[in-house]
């Protein structure tokens, strides 16, 4: 009996070992298209590998492959092309316009996607809850009525508020037409300048000046990535910036109560994690950041004279006291 109790206990160990060995010795290759470089999709981007290292891969097995479409949606069209044709194991496709690229025209290799507002009103999946093809991955919807609520509480008088977007972005309108929304219900005014690059955007910023009381800047990919150019142009006539993510925050922009990019990226690392070990992305549902913080730049406040409210003060998650230019 002790015997027979050894032999089960040694072959179980040696099982276990073994397929730890195979899992490990396994290589991928794996793609990664990412739309644009900012804070918030490099941290997604990062995210993403430590979230399949959390998972148990090893990245020393892991070839990835990047590419950046430098917010060109042609490049981004021709990255997915790409990759289609490549023999890989699984894309991360990051931000909306890569990840339509990447429905457009690949069909067998899994997709994972991040960074990407309204998946359904985009086209990538069928359903949140069941994405029905080969792509699934994480939404980063904001909750835009809360930030521009949050707006209101740092200047109760406000009257007009601007508005920054590419009508191009999927995902920009679908955020956009939740402000228009709210800053009705609550008497605002609001103020729209659009682009189409981000040669456009110093224009675009400047235009709004005279007019407005603040600034809100979704989460735009072309915006997004000239930043600095929109708080040059602000911070000189002293219109707060208030943001929808927190790299937005770093970089001078003054609150918002938003996501982490770097925990979606994680989770999302977990996903692919799972379609790599066999699961089925057509019925894995689309998820949510699990996590809202409030986040504030105390040195972008005192630059433009501005009093944080105590009440915001003291819920706040993550208090910046520098501005970073990244």
């Amino acid at each position: 009996m002790k015997n027979n109790f050894l032999v089960l206990f040694i072959l179980t160990l040696v099982f276990i070992l073994t397929a730890g060995l195979t899992v490990g010795a396994q290589e991928y290759k794996i793609g990664i298209s990412q739309f644009v470089e900012h804070p918030a999709l490099d941290s997604a981007r990062e995210g993403f590998i430590q979230g399949l290292v959390e998972a148990g891969f090893n990245e020393e097995k892991i070839e990835f492959i990047e590419q950046n479409a430098q917010a060109d949606f042609a490049t981004a069209q021709s990255i997915a092309q790409q990759f289609r044709s490549n023999d890989l194991d699984l894309i991360l496709a990051i931000a909306t316009p890569n990840a339509q690229a990447a429905a457009n025209v690949i069909t067998e290799t899994p997709v994972l996607f991040t960074a990407v507002t309204d998946p359904v009103e985009a086209g990538i999946v069928d359903s949140m809850e069941k994405p029905g093809g080969n792509l699934t991955g994480t939404t980063d919807m904001n909750p835009v009525a809360q930030q521009i609520e949050l707006i209101k509480e740092f200047i109760p008088e406000i009257k007009d508020l601007g508005v920054l977007y590419n009508p191009g972005e999927v995902n920009s309108v679908v955020q956009v037409d939740i402000v228009k929304e709210t800053a009705k219900a609550m008497g605002i005014k609001l103020h729209e300048a659009t682009v189409s690059n981000s040669s456009e955007v110093s224009l675009a910023a400047s235009s709004l000046v005279g007019d407005i009381d603040a600034v809100y800047v979704p989460t735009d990919n072309i915006i997004v990535s000239a930043l600095p150019s929109v708080l040059q142009i602000t911070n000189q006539n002293k219109i707060p910036v208030f943001a929808s993510e927190n790299g937005q925050v770093r970089q001078g922009a003054v609150a918002t109560l938003g996501i982490d990019y770097k925990l979606l990226g994680i989770q999302t690392g977990k996903m692919a994690a799972r379609v790599l070990n066999g699961a089925d992305p057509s019925e894995m549902p689309v998820e949510s950041s699990k996590e809202l913080k409030l986040y504030l730049n105390t040195k972008a406040a005192d630059n433009l004279d501005l009093e944080i409210p105590a009440a915001v003060l003291d819920r706040a998650n993550v208090i910046y006291e520098e501005i970073t230019q990244e």
